[in-house]
């Protein structure tokens, strides 16, 4: 899969895509094509959102054509003081009913079209049903009314139609726009390869070929700050990668003839020849989009809440009233009566309030995330937060800092103090592209200490550095060199600096330990709240991370997690959500690298650091945008709040129909008791009253 391959499957809007989705439909439904062997996957969430404009032009037009059909036709049969009449305007309400129905309608039709091909009839289809029964009855009461005369006249519903499209239109815009672009992961990992390789020909001439010529076995040169075009191992040349845009991990990585290299990472400042051994498929960048692509077409299974009570509204309406139509047919002999009945039924289980029952509370609580460093962007994940269990969290950069900084200077000498041992040491790194040195440097700055002359500075391969300083000569080097050379050292103060994982580097004069410097990666100082927070709520903390068993061990100790999963591949933190999810945990994971997107896109809640890399974001739900990881937290809070509301509005929306359904069927007619038009209309109306103000009134605890 080379890097056009992927610009061409993954990225872009695909063709006849419009905003046709339901509530669940719209955030989750994918379309699915193989080519050349692979997946062509998009997440119709963010093919909908590209279309924000078309639906807000939509709505706009709508209520313009609404306006007049509210006041030129009846409400549910019931004449008001507002209505207008005239010669004629019985065609003018049929032209704008039919217009709005086919325009402003079609994202409905479409999107219920789609449900039904999928056998999951939701909210789009009983919006649809409402619709298709208001505007066809309405046509038959107009042909009956105004061309064949027939007698008694027949009540229209084109009032219902409109302000239905109209309220449905809202709810929806209102939503995409609280929710934001769900983006694309596939298309963010496809723009960390570059577009062009360096290729060394057989005479040892380079040229620059398009990215998609470079094949396994040839050799590409790589030059200070260029991204890697593909896998590979390095034939010649030194220098220092920077992965974390792939991997997540902040620590650059020491590179030399025989070491690997990953496409997408990016050089420092030496020059590398690479000899080529994945590109397309093969490729780590093509593993990781498969992962992610599997994860995302898995998720988009769940159902909305939402969906679930529309689906069950849409099945009690279509049953109750077509018992309805064929009771009142029998019992009365009369089919416009019967018609009647069963339209009536069908229009009062229209979701006007159910329709904005969820968006106005999903609004109001992305409003409220937002305030707090909350960037919401699946509003499902709101819903499925109060059953987390597991929160599976990456390491460097969500609960470190991800950049390396020293954390410890020690004099061990008589005549040595710290700012002596920062002093030479930074001397010393100050020509050195070794992935610790820029820390040692950045401290002294820090500090104010100036720097002395340095001289001779030599790499010692594998080991450390060796030069003169202020006449003397000095060495920077490891445990493991002094063990070789035999040079004693505080063993136990190296234990215990090496145990909270921390990299130490020597100072060595003449064959005496003078002192050292120890570098870690920094906890950020909410991470230890944030495990005690989890903890209290009975939610298990777990780490998952790329880093070595010993550094992982000595951070979780630290914050108090005794899951620990170290030495990731992305693959593998993919594989452990599965095993979560597989032993029946609901699992929130949380990261901001490359690595992590496949995770993220799999977890039951995917929740990316800020900071993190843009397919990290693209493949979470949501994104603390301050990069706290006690947001985390907040989130949680937020969200059984958010789903308290969610379950009262949908009450509210739907409830009423727990009565009016039956009453409009005619239930009690035997008794004189039958609900008419006008009242379901008024019973309507104030659900959606009342669902807009509970949806205001959301609150969340601090």
């Amino acid at each position: 899969m080379k890097k056009q391959d992927i610009n061409t499957e993954h990225g872009g809007q695909m063709p006849g895509m419009d905003m046709s989705a339901g509530h669940g439909t719209m955030e989750h439904m994918q379309q699915t094509d193989m080519k050349d062997g692979h997946s062509k996957q998009m997440n119709m969430a963010g093919g909908h959102m590209m279309h924000m404009g078309n639906l807000r032009r939509k709505f706009w037009v709508s209520l313009v054509i609404t306006i007049p059909i509210l006041l030129l036709s009846p409400m549910m049969g019931m004449h008001t003081s507002f209505q207008i009449t005239f010669p004629g305007s019985e065609w003018v309400v049929l032209a704008l009913a039919t217009f709005l129905f086919f325009y402003g309608g079609r994202p409905f039709l479409s999107g219920a079209a789609m449900e039904l091909r999928m056998k999951r009839p939701a909210m789009m289809t009983l919006i649809a049903m409402g619709i298709a029964v208001s505007y066809v009855y309405s046509l038959y009461a107009f042909i009956a009314n105004n061309l064949v005369h027939a007698s008694g006249h027949k009540m229209d519903f084109f009032w219902e139609l409109a302000t239905l499209i109209v309220i449905m239109l809202l709810g929806h815009w209102i939503e995409m726009r609280a929710v934001g672009n769900a983006g694309n992961a596939l298309q963010k990992m496809a723009e960390l390869l570059p577009g062009s390789a360096h290729l060394v020909g057989a005479d040892g001439e380079t040229k620059d070929v398009p990215l998609q010529q470079v094949e396994v076995g040839q050799q590409v040169m790589v030059k200070p700050g260029e991204k890697v075009p593909a896998d590979g191992t390095v034939v010649s040349g030194e220098t220092t990668v920077n992965e974390a845009m792939v991997t997540g991990e902040a620590k650059d990585v020491e590179k030399k003839a025989g070491t690997r290299v990953i496409g997408g990472s990016i050089n420092g400042n030496g020059t590398i020849v690479v000899k080529i051994t994945g590109t397309g498929e093969s490729g780590y960048l093509a593993q990781v989009m498969k992962l992610v692509g599997e994860a995302q077409q898995e998720k988009s299974r769940a159902e909305s809440v939402s969906d679930k009570v529309a689906k069950a509204l849409f099945y009690v309406a279509l049953s109750a009233g077509i018992i309805a139509f064929v009771v009142w047919l029998i019992a009365d002999g009369s089919l416009n009566i019967a018609l009647e009945r069963m339209v009536t039924v069908f229009i009062i289980a229209c979701p006007h309030a159910l329709g904005l029952a969820i968006p106005l509370v999903v609004a109001r609580s992305t409003s409220l995330g937002a305030a707090r460093g909350l960037l919401i962007r699946n509003r499902n994940a709101l819903e499925k937060a109060r059953r987390i269990t597991v929160v599976t969290m990456d390491k460097t950069g969500t609960l470190t800092e991800g950049n390396f900084r020293v954390s410890a200077v020690q004099a061990l000498t008589e005549g040595w103090n710290e700012a002596r041992v920062l002093r030479v040491m930074a001397a010393l790194e100050t020509g050195s592209n070794h992935p610790l040195a820029a820390s040692i440097i950045a401290e002294a700055k820090e500090r104010g200490i100036p720097m002395p002359r340095v001289e001779n500075v030599t790499l010692i391969s594998g080991t450390g550095l060796i030069g003169v300083v202020d006449g003397v000569t000095v060495e920077i080097v490891t445990a493991a060199f002094l063990d070789r050379r035999k040079i004693p050292y505080d063993t136990e103060l190296f234990a215990r600096l090496a145990g909270e994982g921390n990299s130490v580097s020597f100072l060595v004069v003449e064959d005496t330990v003078v002192g050292l410097v120890a570098q870690g990666d920094r906890i950020k100082p909410e991470a230890e709240a944030v495990v005690a927070e989890l903890q209290k709520e009975h939610v298990r903390p777990v780490m998952l991370t790329g880093d070595n068993e010993a550094a992982a061990s000595a951070i979780a100790a630290r914050l108090g997690i005794t899951d620990v999963h170290a030495s990731l591949l992305p693959e593998n933190k993919d594989q452990v959500v599965i095993a979560y999810q597989q032993q029946g945990e609901k699992v929130m994971m949380v990261g901001d690298g490359v690595n992590d997107a496949p995770a993220l896109a799999r977890a039951d809640i995917g929740v990316a650091i800020g900071a993190g890399t843009d397919v990290a974001i693209d493949s979470a739900d949501v994104v603390l945008v301050r990069s706290n990881p006690y947001d985390i937290v907040t989130f949680l809070a937020l969200a059984k709040s958010t789903t308290r509301k969610m379950v009262q509005n949908l009450w509210w929306g739907a409830g009423y129909n727990i009565l009016a359904i039956p009453l409009a069927a005619g239930v009690l007619a035997p008794v004189g008791i039958i609900l008419s038009p006008a009242i379901g209309a008024v019973l309507m109306s104030l659900s959606t009253v009342i669902v807009a103000i509970n949806a205001m009134m959301l609150r969340v605890k601090k």
